[in-house]
């Protein structure tokens, strides 16, 4: 298979837990950075961690951390931008710090799609439903993402929209995109996983 960078968003404010470094909240005894770190590390060739706190405990794992370049805190593209610059290889695959279910297959049907479609970024859905931070896309993009953070722009999907685009079906497997953005939320999916 192609080799493939990742980036793991974790540089988020995490407001609606408390502001606390989501990444590093435990599940199961185990960071949550951990948990996709260790379902990430068998599909792609490089793992980089997008961080913009608590530096030295991201760098524990082993990873080459990268912090936004810039203050104004830009959301997830910043992550986007970080890795397309520092990624070692062609295509780069993000996903977020705070889903630890992610698909074991998800690198390998988001290349499937994105070359048999010629695409320039594929994007994982489920349910109807699109999950813009769980792509893969080209390095070539680079450009026009810089070019949309420069005029001011955040939102993930209408900047991934604006290339050659495809979404990648994994109905099959929705509860791997579960994204833990409160307490409630991690409780309830502690309790799921002990069952």
């Amino acid at each position: 298979m192609v080799p493939i960078s990742a980036i793991i968003l974790s540089g988020g404010r995490a407001t609606r837990m408390n502001g606390v470094d989501k990444g590093l909240v435990l599940l199961k005894q185990k960071p949550l950075i951990q948990h996709v770190i260790e379902r990430l590390a068998a599909q792609v060739d490089e793992i980089l961690i997008n961080a913009n706190r608590e530096i030295t405990h991201y760098q524990t794992f082993g990873y080459t951390v990268l912090k936004d370049e810039v203050e104004d805190f830009l959301g997830p593209l910043a992550g986007f931008s970080l890795g397309l610059q520092h990624a070692e290889h062609d295509y780069l695959l993000t996903v977020p710090c705070d889903s630890p279910l992610l698909p074991l297959d998800l690198a390998h049907r988001l290349m499937l799609a994105l070359l048999e479609h010629k695409a320039d970024i594929a994007v994982a859905s489920s349910d109807g439903n699109v999950h813009p931070v769980f792509c893969l896309c080209k390095k070539s993009v680079l450009p026009s993402l810089t070019a949309y953070l420069q005029q001011g722009e955040r939102r993930v999907s209408t900047w991934q929209k604006s290339l050659n685009y495809i979404e990648v079906d994994f109905s099959d497997c929705s509860d791997a995109f579960v994204n833990l953005n409160t307490f409630e939320d991690l409780a309830a999916l502690e309790l799921k996983l002990s069952l």
